[in-house]
């Protein structure tokens, strides 16, 4: 070809994708869809991360791909938003997978479930270790799909009116606790209490429980539990980790355009990292302020945490007899978890250790 023909050539195919470009954008529909979330607008962490995945998919789309969100019982309850993606009352929703354990225990695993992996082992699991696609498996058969959208790192135990020392003291407590722990807890003598976020407080504060869980001191914090159960105990051993969820209606989901999937998954990628940053900065000035304003630390004893595990293994040996689904995703967590810390004992937790005992000394 002679150059002034590659040239013209060249020329047309140009100006052909400088048309194209903008015609593609104009071609894209305008959809507009409803995410209901179970956390109140209160906490910019969780609720936050909805307005934040929210408006980037916006702007990814070029304002085509809107979504309004809302918070518990403007569309439907805390702990009906799984159902209402379900039966496409909205097209997605933000939850935690172990509020509906109710509907199969297997549910749990989606979030946390007690002695189980921290914050980067349940991100690893889910991206490689195959728990996305069990879990979706779980999922698919009530019409939602799903996508990680964040962790709330490694939990605290949660607020107590009074002292707890032994596993005898544990026994009557009505404690407000998520998933699983409730039935382990259970076995120890504690009456557990499934209570959504925005409850938590009035229920502690008239007595109507004697003690209550949430996430960690910058979440804690602004919901105030200090003031009235001041004993502050640790670790979560329930939650060593706590993965939401993005639930998307697998119906709507077909229907989107593979452009605008991919752009879902981006923003609920950024999402993920996102909120992990936040309560990392969070947690660590926010537990200071606790102390000050009088909340007391303290470590559950090692008796309580033995008793504890040993009550988890022996429910999960029950559950797994009998539920196939539940078996699976807990097979494929100890495994995987085993491995890790097999690793982690070797460099991660030795580096982590001697900078804690620095960190100590200085």
């Amino acid at each position: 070809m002679k150059r002034r023909q590659f040239l013209q050539g060249a020329g047309v195919g140009l100006a052909a994708a400088a048309v194209a470009s903008p015609a593609i954008a104009q071609s894209a529909p305008t959809v507009r869809w409803r995410l209901a979330t179970s956390f109140p607008k209160n906490l910019d962490t969780l609720y936050g991360a909805c307005e934040m995945f929210s408006k980037a998919v916006a702007e990814l789309s070029d304002q085509k791909f809107l979504i309004q969100v809302f918070g518990p019982g403007e569309i439907v309850p805390a702990f009906q938003v799984f159902d209402a993606v379900s039966n496409n009352t909205v097209e997605m929703g933000n939850s935690g997978s172990y509020y509906y354990i109710g509907k199969d225990l297997a549910f749990a695993f989606g979030t946390a479930v007690p002695f189980g992996l921290n914050t980067r082992q349940m991100n690893a699991w889910l991206v490689y270790g195959g728990g996305t696609d069990l879990l979706n498996e779980l999922y698919g058969k009530y019409n939602v799909y799903g996508l990680s959208f964040g962790n709330t790192t490694a939990q605290m135990g949660g607020w107590f009116r009074k002292e707890i020392k032994t596993v005898e003291d544990l026994k009557g407590l009505k404690f407000r606790c998520g998933g699983m722990a409730g039935q382990v807890l259970a076995k120890l003598g504690v009456v557990p209490q499934q209570i959504p976020p925005a409850d938590i407080y009035p229920a502690l504060e008239k007595g109507t429980i004697d003690a209550a869980e949430w996430i960690g001191p910058y979440d804690d914090e602004k919901l105030g539990f200090v003031k009235i159960a001041p004993y502050y105990y640790y670790p979560g051993w329930w939650e060593g980790s706590a993965n939401g969820h993005l639930f998307i209606s697998t119906s709507k989901w077909a229907e989107l355009p593979k452009p605008y999937q991919q752009m879902v998954r981006i923003a609920a990628a950024q999402v993920a990292a996102d909120l992990i940053s936040k309560y990392d900065v969070g947690n660590a000035p926010a537990i200071k302020r606790l102390v000050v304003a009088g909340a007391q630390l303290r470590p559950f004893s090692l008796e309580i945490m033995d008793a504890a595990y040993t009550a988890t293994n022996e429910l999960f040996t029950e559950v797994a007899g009998k539920n196939p689904m539940f078996k699976k995703l807990y097979d494929s967590m100890v495994a995987f978890r085993n491995e890790q810390y097999q690793w982690h004992q070797v460099c991660e937790a030795t580096y982590d250790n001697y900078m804690i005992r620095q960190r100590n000394r200085a």
